[in-house]
């Protein structure tokens, strides 16, 4: 019955629009209070759940992609891939994924990609003839790499959601081919659609400007490296390498790109505390949702259930995906995480799949559920973004799609494509 209630409750909160935070905590406090267990619980674990050292990473990484955003890094992102990839068959589309890419890369999250990259890429492409469900399609799913790559913070809260058993590094190392193949899919699905629609080619502006717009923009592209070579060589832990990045962050956009000034400072710093306190509320009351969970033996019963469908692994791992997008669909990515975690990676795990390789795909199904209503974060900003119905960027959205369940679909059937840069530097 306490199970019941716990499931029940969290289900009925977000279908009548109670925010995932409050459905969770409600969930979890009736089914305590059904239980007779004295409430100082509820305050025991949401403390133990936010009182881990390396949470400190994620207001360090949210604070650098703000840094990045307000500091005008996208424009001379924009100027570099649009001097590189502009001149091929619908130039702008090729532009907007190489942009969003990079961007990503400094930001880590795809939110914060689409808002950035959106605001300057999607007028430009409707200013140049493009269709704006096409823009934003394009502007949605390519912002998505985003997720796979540091300083997604959201590589953190997986990492302490498996219980400390996957370390950064792994995360970054298995993410960087997946980030890849995701990439190549958007190109070559915006570059058909263009074709499709007879968008035109832009014009070659010359060695000359690949290599001064590459040259703007790769101080701000640095940023990746500290991270990524700072943790990966063992010279920074993953904290270090976060405040080590803000720093950086800071001098290049105050003295460098001389772009940052103090009032958009603080807008960066008043979103990156209040991102960071969504995020970190939202892992003390997943913590207590998750002990719940753990009492009641979700997981056991979850594995339970898919082997009385199947014990062949490939199918169950199908399985596994499928549930992932649906939690996904009513859930954002930090509650995805925990919430789904726990339940599913020993699942996985008694099947094969190692929890790295697990964890992207965990990432790869939270970014589908960022574009996918009734959540859809991006999927929604994208739409205001480009002034356009919903229903209008549906319509051309399937080839897109197609291409993020493809890329998801191999990455859980070819543990390579994951597994092997990190068994190969591990």
């Amino acid at each position: 019955m306490a199970l019941t209630i716990l499931c029940l409750t969290f289900v009925v909160g977000l279908l009548i629009g109670m925010p995932v935070v409050f459905a969770i905590g409600l969930s979890s406090i009736l089914t305590i209070a059904y239980e007779g267990l004295p409430m100082a619980i509820v305050f025991q674990r949401m403390a133990a759940g936010m009182n881990v050292f390396a949470f400190l990473t994620i207001p360090f990484f949210i604070f650098t992609g703000e840094l990045m955003m307000y500091g005008g890094i996208a424009d001379r992102i924009i100027r570099c891939a649009k001097a590189t990839v502009g001149h091929v068959r619908g130039g702008l589309g090729m532009t907007n994924v190489v942009a969003c890419t990079m961007f990503g890369g400094v930001s880590g999250s795809p939110a914060a990609d689409v808002s950035a990259m959106g605001s300057a890429m999607v007028p430009l492409m409707k200013k140049e003839g493009y269709d704006a469900d096409y823009a934003v399609n394009v502007t949605t799913y390519s912002s998505l790499v985003g997720a796979l790559l540091p300083p997604s913070h959201n590589m953190i809260i997986y990492s302490l959601a498996a219980g400390g058993t996957v370390s950064m590094p792994s995360l970054i190392l298995a993410g960087a081919l997946p980030a890849a193949l995701l990439t190549i899919a958007n190109i070559l699905v915006a570059y058909f659609v263009a074709v499709r629609r007879g968008y035109k080619a832009g014009a070659f502006p010359g060695w000359h400007e690949v290599g001064r717009s590459t040259a703007a923009a790769a101080p701000g592209l640095f940023i990746m490296v500290i991270i990524t070579g700072g943790i990966l060589s063992g010279v920074f832990t993953a904290a270090e390498a976060g405040a080590v990045a803000v720093a950086y962050a800071l001098l290049l956009t105050v003295f460098g790109y001389r772009s940052l000034s103090w009032e958009n400072f603080l807008k960066a710093a008043a979103k990156a505390c209040k991102t960071t306190g969504i995020v970190l509320l939202l892992v003390g009351i997943s913590t207590m949702f998750g002990y719940l969970m753990s009492l009641y033996g979700v997981a056991e019963m979850a594995g339970e259930g898919l082997a009385k469908i199947s014990t062949t692994p490939w199918v169950v791992f199908i399985m596994v995906d499928l549930v992932l997008f649906f939690f996904g669909i009513f859930l954002d990515m930090a509650a995805h995480i925990l919430v789904c975690t726990p339940i599913l990676l020993p699942i996985v795990v008694h099947y094969g799949m190692s929890p790295v390789q697990f964890g992207i795909i965990v990432l790869l199904n939270c970014c589908i559920g960022l574009n996918t209503p009734p959540v859809g974060v991006t999927f929604y900003l994208g739409c205001a973004i480009g002034e356009i119905s919903v229903g209008k960027v549906v319509k051309s959205i399937w080839p897109f799609m197609l291409a993020l369940w493809g890329t998801l679909f191999i990455i859980t059937l070819v543990p390579g494509t994951s597994m092997w840069l990190h068994d190969m530097l591990q």
